[in-house]
This record gives C-alpha cells, structure tokens and sequence, in this order.
C-alpha cells in the first residue's frame, strides 16, 4: 500500500476499514462472539480506539496474530469458546462484506460442515509458460475465486490447522486446509464487491462501493 499504516486501519469515509469489517459482523444474526487477532503491538490501539469507540459489543477477545495468516488463524481458533459450534474466518481488510453474506455461509457450514464465499471466474484464463508465453486456455466453467467468509464446524477447522500444523503445511485459505481432510467444501456466491483492500486504487474503488450502498440506502 505504500503506507507505514497497517493495512486494516486505513480509513475509508473517516472509520477504519477493520471498523467497516466488524459492523457487518456486529448486524449479523448468525454471529454471537467475534475474536479479533491483530499484532501484539496493536492490540491497544484496537481494544480503545476501534472495538471501544465504536461500541462493538460481539468483540469478546483480542489475541496476538503469528507470522503468517495461518498462523494468526490458528491463534483466533484456540481463542474461541467451545460452546460455539461454528467458526467464521474473515480477512479484515474486506470490509464490503455484508449480514446477509456472513448468515448464508453460516448456514451452509451448518448443513454441510464447510462452507466459502466465492465468485465464479468470469475472465478468460491463460497458462503461461516460463518464458512468459501462452501453453493454452484453461477451462473456467468450474473454476471460482475464493472469498472470505468462510465458515467451518469448529471441531473440523481445530483438526484441520493441527494437521497443517504438524505437517508444516502451508496453504493460502483455510478452505484449503479442510479439503486436505477429505471434507468437500460448500460454496455461497458473494459479491465483486466483497474486495481485498490490498493496493491504493482498492481504496478509491472502496469510497465508491460506499457511496453507491449510501445511494440505494436513501432511495429506500
């Protein structure tokens, strides 16, 4: 981003985009406790000036965050109660989210153990060689883009990172870490609007999606 701002606490209309994140989780009726997992530095800063200002009251626990993203996702799930039965795994720096996302997966993890947003691949796919030109086109009528939420029984997603763990197996989402078990993954459709904040033009493209919710909100 090119910012000595952590990614998740860039503004988009005067909140921070990890406040947009938690006020899709805090209007969700599928959701009754939310772990936030942040750099151990940080966690001050969320505790009193995101979780406190703005009144989340779902956020029940703040944990320190590990190297990796897996390793951040592990700490959140041992941070979670075990009377809850279902895990919801959400990248902070989506914050175009919305409760009707978040209950759809809830509801589909319920039914079927595992459960993503997704959205299918709508551009043509190139496999491009080593030296950088084009072997042929891949077939994407079944091919779909990973999104987050993604909801999971808890005792499978606690198996599935102790067995990625244990095997020092690394992967990109935690969808992944569950397929490794056998356990077929269910997919919700979600939203081009549901982006991962991670260049500044995202940015700019966020302050639109906002504008546009506002617009529909008022026509309402």
């Amino acid at each position: 981003m090119g910012s000595k701002t952590p990614k998740q606490f860039l503004e988009l209309q005067g909140l921070p985009l990890l406040a947009h994140t938690l006020r899709a989780f805090e209007s969700a009726q599928s959701v009754s406790a939310v772990v936030v997992v942040a750099p151990a530095a940080d966690l001050p800063f969320c505790q009193h000036d995101i979780v406190d200002r703005h009144g989340f009251k779902k956020v029940l626990k703040l944990v320190p965050g590990g190297e990796e993203r897996q390793d951040s996702v592990r700490h959140g799930v041992e941070g979670v109660d075990e009377r809850h039965d279902v895990i919801i795994v959400h990248d902070a720096v989506r914050p175009f989210l919305t409760p009707v996302m978040i209950d759809e997966v809830v509801a589909l993890a319920r039914r079927h153990r595992a459960a993503i947003v997704a959205i299918p691949m709508r551009d043509t796919v190139k496999r491009v060689g080593e030296s950088g030109l084009i072997e042929g086109t891949v077939d994407r009528q079944r091919l779909w883009l990973a999104q987050t939420p993604q909801a999971f029984e808890r005792a499978l997603l606690q198996e599935a990172h102790r067995k990625a763990y244990l095997d020092s197996y690394r992967a990109t989402d935690d969808a992944q870490w569950v397929e490794r078990l056998g356990i077929p993954v269910a997919i919700v459709e979600g939203s081009s609007e549901n982006i991962k904040v991670t260049r500044p033009e995202d940015l700019a493209m966020g302050e639109a999606i906002l504008a546009a919710r506002q617009v529909v909100k008022r026509e309402a």
